[in-house]
């Protein structure tokens, strides 16, 4: 797209082997922390073990949670994690690899895309606002589908863009708009029609309030519909055939009794998002707020295609979309984050130091606010434990409260004095490096998110006695990071939640009430079972034999008890004398 009137110079701000290293930088503090963490409940654990079940059973085609049928999202990130899994192993890393690349890629394509729109400095400018926004960053480090349906929604907004330069060729062109299909099919392979239906309704959108009617005449429909369904359909076409019921359940219940009905329960106000964008953007915030009122202007009176007014266009909607459904959750409205963030590198190309530098300086003082704050995270702790998990979490905030204030008086002092490349990348890798001391930090509190220190405590009996004929039951609770970590499906008891629908089509997987389970238990062997405290306390209750192995808060693993001599009598209710001695490790009090 030519017109020097609203592009940026075409002049590089910074040498190619400066850029280089700033990319590797930025690699190494972007991938530095995907094995620290342990999975979180429920997202990681879910979505590992749907990967995990995936590569050792060899089915592609139909998606298994806990060997439960689960048809809610479409499989193209549960294929590569599967493949990660096949070639690095089940490690914490390779669970994370997928949204850690994506979104990687993501800051890659949106620098790329600003370079050739609006110039280099405005391309560099746009990456570095992405690779730093708190919320981008977040999911980029988190086990969710989200990541990979931005980088694909992503993709099929910078193919049309690029498609729609004036100085694009024929062939360019096409080419362009045929990988803006390609990416709308990987796109839907990654979350649903969400990654079709967004797209075309933002460009409708566009065409109304432009009256532009052109544009379908350039979207390369009939071929581009051609390798969408060549991507998308073989997959659909294929669970389809082998489960019947895939097609109301996905299509139906999935997409549109989801976004009209709170079916899922995460119903929160119609400005949920606003505040989302708010908080998820900073430190760039004002910038993305700049952005979106200078989209109208940059292009006023021009003729053709209107790029930034798409940008706001595509991010105005997707936010009013998702506010309206009756289904929110934070990380929904990420794809506009990659739009917002080329609006952001163009207003910071085309603005002036001085104007950068009154932006900067907010950041600081929140960023000082921040620390002070720092003082109440413990009120957030339920009970002692928790209590010093949030301690040992706070330092952690604190230090990620220390380096952001240090990279915004920094920042300020650059753009201060006419240094606006300088103070741009110090603000961007100060703010990387104070989320990813806050995602590293919150592993602190893995004790109360994952079953992996459970787990550990009694690794060595797993090993010894949780053999393939032996059942591991979950009692009326879905521990989404268990199965990761015993590398095993479990039977769910008197609980369904999200695992209804496929325990509706083999309800011989699970066992419907508590009276069934105690019959089974006192059958079994040797059998493990994981439960919240008061199940427990239920169970005891009643003198169900068991023998509790390890033990927190909120969640139990107990057995059954090991053979006695005769005449010898078990104490069912022993946690801290069986139960220790069973699992030869120290055990608390069980919680009452």
């Amino acid at each position: 797209m030519s017109g020097m009137n609203w592009q940026t110079s075409r002049r590089s701000p910074l040498r190619k082997g400066v850029l280089w290293l700033l990319v590797a930088a930025f690699a190494a503090l972007w991938f530095a922390n995907l094995e620290h963490r342990k999975l979180i409940r429920p997202d990681e654990g879910r979505y590992a073990e749907l990967a995990r079940h995936m590569a050792m059973s060899g089915d592609w085609v139909t998606p298994r949670l806990n060997d439960i049928k689960y048809f809610y999202k479409p499989p193209l990130q549960y294929w590569v994690t599967a493949g990660a899994y096949r070639t690095f192993g089940m490690r914490h890393w390779t669970t994370r690899l997928w949204p850690a690349l994506t979104g990687f890629l993501g800051v890659l394509l949106i620098g790329f895309a600003g370079w050739r729109l609006y110039g280099p400095r405005a391309g560099l400018y746009s990456a570095a606002v992405l690779a730093s926004s708190g919320l981008y960053v977040g999911i980029g480090h988190l086990n969710t589908l989200d990541m990979g349906l931005t980088l694909f929604m992503t993709g099929t907004l910078v193919g049309v863009l690029l498609a729609q330069r004036e100085d694009a060729t024929a062939a360019s062109r096409r080419g362009w708009m045929l990988a803006a299909w390609a990416s709308a099919a990987l796109a839907v392979l990654s979350k649903g029609l969400i990654g079709l239906v967004l797209p075309a309704a933002a460009l409708v959108l566009y065409m109304i309030l432009e009256r532009d009617w052109r544009l379908l005449l350039r979207l390369h429909i009939p071929t581009g519909l051609l390798v969408f369904l060549a991507i998308a359909a073989p997959w659909f076409v294929l669970v389809s055939l082998r489960n019947p019921e895939f097609f109301h359940f996905f299509f139906i219940h999935e997409h549109f009794e989801r976004f009209l009905t709170p079916v899922h329960r995460r119903v929160e106000p119609w400005w949920f998002f606003l505040e989302i964008q708010v908080l998820g953007f900073l430190p760039w915030v004002f910038a993305m707020l700049a952005g979106l009122a200078a989209s109208w202007r940059i292009e006023r009176g021009r003729d053709g295609f209107k790029t930034a007014r798409l940008l706001a266009i595509w991010s105005v909607f997707i936010v009013l979309f998702f506010s309206v459904s009756s289904s929110k959750l934070p990380s929904y409205t990420l794809p506009v984050w990659p739009p917002l963030a080329l609006l952001c590198g163009l207003v910071l190309a085309r603005g002036s130091a001085r104007g950068l530098a009154w932006q900067i300086a907010p950041i600081g003082v929140l960023a000082l606010a921040g620390l002070v704050l720092c003082a109440w995270i413990g009120n957030f702790a339920d009970d002692a434990d928790e209590a010093v998990m949030y301690a040992e979490f706070t330092r952690w905030v604190v230090a990620g409260a220390l380096v952001m204030l240090v990279a915004a008086v920094a920042a300020f002092w650059a753009a201060a004095r006419a240094h606006t490349t300088t103070a741009i990348l110090v603000l961007s890798f100060g703010a990387l490096g104070c989320w990813q001391l806050l995602i590293s930090g919150h592993d602190r509190l893995s004790p109360s998110t994952s079953v992996y220190h459970l787990v550990r405590s009694i690794q060595p009996q797993l090993e010894r006695d949780l053999r393939p004929e032996v059942p591991f039951y979950s009692v009326e609770v879905l521990e989404q990071t268990l199965n990761f970590y015993i590398r095993r499906p479990t039977t769910m008891v008197n609980f369904r939640d999200e695992l209804e629908f496929g325990l509706a089509q083999e309800p011989q997987k699970w066992i419907p009430t508590l009276a069934q389970f105690e019959d089974r238990w006192r059958t079994d062997p040797v059998a493990f079972a994981i439960m919240r405290p008061h199940t427990w306390q239920h169970l005891h209750e009643r003198g169900l034999p068991m023998v509790v192995l390890a033990q927190n808060a909120r969640r139990i693993i107990v057995r059954t008890p090991p053979a006695l001599p005769a005449g010898a009598a078990a104490d069912s209710a022993a946690p801290d004398g069986v139960g220790s001695a069973a699992a030869g490790v120290p055990l608390p009090a069980l919680p009452r």
